[in-house]
């Protein structure tokens, strides 16, 4: 059996525009209301937080001095992973096509993610994701798991998984983050990052995954044609 264990946001969900809604509200309420700011688009935000730029230097870049900076770094974090702004993600391109071609191919498919149960179940219902992943093949954290880093707390996902997922001739992790990369590797789990996400090459590279591709898709693609045993 060949298994696919894909990170949700990133190869799935596509969670720029949350960041950014979340980026804006800040620092609307970290400004001083005399204060003028720079707003940044949408790509010179997501640019920054690609290349792991930190909040406090976003909100400085965005105006802000660097107390201000600090608030808005804290009220950010204290933010983005809330209601009601999980309802601006949307589905990453060919993220659905990708996922039925890996249930049609017969490959085991299971999610690895750093949200919580609540967080995982309101997306799933709210892009139809249930479909593509049973409980028993979704790793996720509790509604009450306290948080330290996702570089600690995903290989501990993985060590569970690893456990309780029926055997397979070949494991193959996606994700789009650091967290993914090293999480495979402690492993032994083979790890495509996807450029989809929250991180750019430059940063991906760092952490030496065994393949960089663009999407799911491509991702999806080299599993079918080069890991899957071939009919006739």
């Amino acid at each position: 059996m060949l298994r696919l264990i894909t990170d949700f946001d990133g190869p799935i969900i596509d969670v720029s525009e949350r960041y950014y809604q979340v980026y804006k509200l800040c620092l609307e309420k970290t400004r001083r209301r005399d204060q003028q700011v720079k707003q940044l688009t949408k790509a010179e935000f997501w640019k920054l937080k690609r290349a792991r730029i930190s909040e406090k230097k976003i909100g400085m870049i965005s105006g802000l001095d660097e107390l201000q900076a600090q608030e808005f770094a804290q009220l950010r974090r204290e933010t983005v992973h809330t209601q009601p702004y999980f309802e601006y993600d949307r589905l990453a391109s060919g993220a659905i096509t990708a996922l039925e071609e890996v249930q049609r191919a017969g490959i085991d498919l299971a999610v690895m993610t750093m949200r919580r149960v609540r967080e995982l179940e309101f997306a799933f219902e709210q892009h139809d994701l249930g479909r593509f992943f049973p409980k028993n093949r979704c790793y996720c954290l509790s509604n009450d798991y306290v948080k330290t880093r996702d570089v600690d707390d995903k290989p501990l996902l993985m060590e569970r998984a690893l456990v309780e997922l029926p055997p397979a001739y070949e494991t193959w992790m996606v994700g789009d983050t650091e967290a993914d990369i090293v999480t495979a590797k402690k492993h032994g789990v083979k790890v495509m990052a996807v450029l989809c996400g929250i991180r750019d090459r430059t940063q991906l590279e760092k952490y030496e995954p065994d393949l960089i591709v663009n999407n799911l898709q491509e991702a999806v693609d080299i599993l079918l044609y080069e890991f899957l045993p071939q009919v006739g």
